[in-house]
């Protein structure tokens, strides 16, 4: 993951989406890294995977309810 500061990301904004499209850029702010920015594409990626977690989550959460007699 390639790391620009916030002051290239705001003068090079065209760049830092160029970038982003091909993989995550962190955007460091006194040399520490604040935000992450990225394609749409992966972070619609990174939401289903989320979402499919969170059923799994919820299907063994409701699993061990049944068997506890819940």
């Amino acid at each position: 993951m390639q790391t620009l500061s916030a002051k290239d990301a705001k003068y090079g904004f065209g760049r830092l989406i160029d970038l982003a499209r091909a993989e995550p850029v962190a955007v460091a702010k006194h040399g520490r890294p604040v935000v992450v920015v990225l394609a749409i594409e992966e972070y619609e990626r990174l939401k289903r995977l989320d979402v499919q977690e969170k059923n799994l989550a919820g299907e063994a959460a409701s699993n061990n309810e049944e068997q506890e007699g819940g």
